[in-house]
């Protein structure tokens, strides 16, 4: 059977996540805190920008590892309900499928506890050059948390991505300080669009001042350099510009997926070969549309609520 022509091949970590409701203080040791609503809901950079582009209407397909468990079984149902093409996605014979605790504070940012589980067998070479050459754009999601995900298996993937004409996305995930440039300087040169959230490009470059960290990795050889710091916007740095993106005034109930989302709506408006500004426009708007809800894809709009939001919702971006 022939495989379908793809918007957008995902790959990266696919994780359970068990998320919730805000809560008013985290819990001294041997206490016990109520929450409203304790949910499990897809999560992983690769599972969450594949189902928001499926929401969004886009020909996608995921290439990942779960587990032969039932949070595997969850996950795969997630994702084929949504409509994303599950053909790259394999069970793991020895690992559990991944899994976060999504701990979310009134008034404080979310915080996390993960598991790695079968995420840590992806190697990158699951994507094959006949899934290079039915996708319009290469999205990795996860890179530098796993250790099986090697920057040159990574850098020669993007590279023939490159050479046949695909737009290739990073991003990240870290899992605290450390060098991380190893596995980025192979891998940035071959980078269309770089986007990592504030935290993480600290991490990266040393840097407070997130123009300064989009500058460096952008010098550092990503083509487009794309720095989310949640409620304060965003910074994009390339080489025609350098731009300063306001957030959409949202109450936020749960960030986690934001930054996913926002990969989500930008990458519409790649493909749909919009402006720099209408894809910053259409990446915005998807993340605040998935804040106001608990999950990282409960959120998600469709394409015709997505550019009816961006249309009627002013967003202020300024060059710096």
């Amino acid at each position: 059977m022939t495989e379908p022509r793809l918007d957008c091949l995902c790959a990266g970590i696919i994780v359970a996540d068990h998320v919730c409701a805000p809560v008013e203080r985290l819990p001294q040791a041997g206490e016990l805190v109520l929450s409203d609503r304790l949910d499990l809901t897809l999560g992983g950079c690769a599972s969450n920008v594949a189902v928001d582009l499926a929401r969004l209407e886009l020909n996608v397909g995921i290439v990942g590892r779960v587990g032969d468990d039932v949070f595997g079984r969850f996950v795969r149902e997630v994702l084929q309900d949504a409509g994303v093409h599950c053909e790259g996605l394999t069970v793991s014979e020895t690992a559990e499928t991944s899994g976060t605790l999504v701990v979310n504070t009134q008034g404080a940012d979310r915080r996390f506890i993960h598991s790695i589980g079968a995420n840590g067998e992806l190697t990158g070479r699951e994507v094959t050059a006949a899934d290079i050459d039915r996708t319009r754009l290469l999205y990795l999601g996860g890179y530098c948390l796993i250790d099986s995900l090697r920057p040159q298996t990574v850098a020669d993937l993007f590279a023939t991505a490159r050479q046949n004409g695909v737009i290739t996305v990073l991003d990240v995930v870290l899992s605290g300080p450390g060098d991380y440039w190893d596995r980025l300087n192979p891998v940035l040169p071959w980078t269309s669009v770089f986007v990592p959230n504030a935290d993480e490009a600290r991490l990266l470059t040393g840097l407070d001042d997130p123009v300064d960290q989009a500058t460096a990795l952008h010098t550092a050889g990503a083509e487009r350099v794309i720095v989310t710091c949640g409620a304060d916007g965003l910074i994009v740095v390339d080489a025609d510009q350098r731009l300063r993106v306001e957030a959409y005034a949202v109450e936020a109930v749960d960030s986690t997926g934001g930054g996913d989302a926002f990969v989500a709506g930008y990458v519409l408006g790649l493909l749909d070969q919009q402006d720099v500004a209408s894809c910053l426009r259409y990446g915005s708007a998807m993340g605040a549309h998935c804040v106001r809800q608990i999950g990282a894809t409960s959120g998600a709009p469709t394409a015709d609520q997505l550019r009816k939001f961006v249309a009627t919702h002013d967003l202020p971006i300024r060059k710096l």
